[in-house]
């Protein structure tokens, strides 16, 4: 018998797992649940998210106007705020914050830990296996199975997509800021200016800065509160039981 037929920790050390790992970490069988059932928090999410950004399209449109009025000027419609610069800057502004806290939290899991938390991996843990040992896998993602450039990019894929929506929404911001900045010069009866002079104005950045704060806040909360606090059920908490030292869901 050979050393690794008795040796099963060289195998994980060669990157083999044994058959009952693998299964586990793969999910249970559907069991008949329908296709909503199984992406219930996906759409719950973005069917908040529509809401939401209807009601603040809805009462932004409402407040322009107001301050259109104030300023003898005409109402516009529905559909004309939902092509301005106001709705187009309020909106993107969030998400730039939102894509940006997101794409921090993915890389810097990466390198650093919390001990205690739920959202940090464990000191010393790789967390992946060497993904080149599953190229022969027929379930595993395609650019894994091909590697080379496209496995390098899959690795990052989350953090480059995130990095991406951060840099749309950071221009679709510029882009809104300078057009709400020009109508209200307008009004005033005040020379416009460029996208590229306003990305250098400080209302511009007060815009950013006052969200990506906020977004920081909310991940260094969820990150502490979750080593002393418990939510039982939810991904996001280790278990009830769980000792405040416990690293890792």
């Amino acid at each position: 018998m050979s050393t690794l037929e008795t040796r099963p920790d060289a195998l994980l050390a060669l990157g083999h797992r044994p058959a009952e790992a693998d299964a586990s970490s793969q999910d249970p069988p559907d069991d008949g649940e329908s296709w909503a059932r199984r992406n219930a928090l996906g759409l719950t999410c973005g069917l908040i998210f529509l809401v939401l950004l209807l009601a603040q399209s809805l009462t932004g449109w409402h407040a322009q106007n107001a301050d259109l009025e104030a300023h003898a000027q005409g109402t516009v419609s529905y559909l004309t705020y939902l092509g301005s610069g106001g709705f187009a800057e309020a909106t993107f502004e969030n998400f730039e914050s939102e894509f940006l806290q997101m794409a921090a939290l993915v890389v810097l899991t990466v390198f650093l830990i919390q001990k205690g938390s739920p959202e940090s991996k464990k000191s010393g843990d790789e967390r992946d296996d060497d993904p080149e040992t599953h190229r022969n896998d027929p379930d595993a993602p395609w650019p894994v199975r091909r590697g080379g450039v496209w496995l390098k990019l899959y690795e990052n894929s989350l953090f480059l997509a995130f990095v991406a929506l951060f840099l749309l929404s950071i221009a679709g911001h510029a882009w809104g800021g300078t057009a709400q900045f020009n109508e209200e010069q307008q009004l005033h009866g005040e020379a416009t200016i460029s996208i590229w002079h306003y990305l250098t104005t400080g209302q511009f950045w007060f815009e950013s800065f006052q969200n990506w704060q906020s977004e920081f806040l909310a991940v260094f909360s969820i990150v502490v509160l979750g080593i002393f606090l418990r939510q039982r059920g939810s991904s996001q908490s280790k278990p009830v039981y769980a000792p405040h030292a416990q690293t890792g869901d």
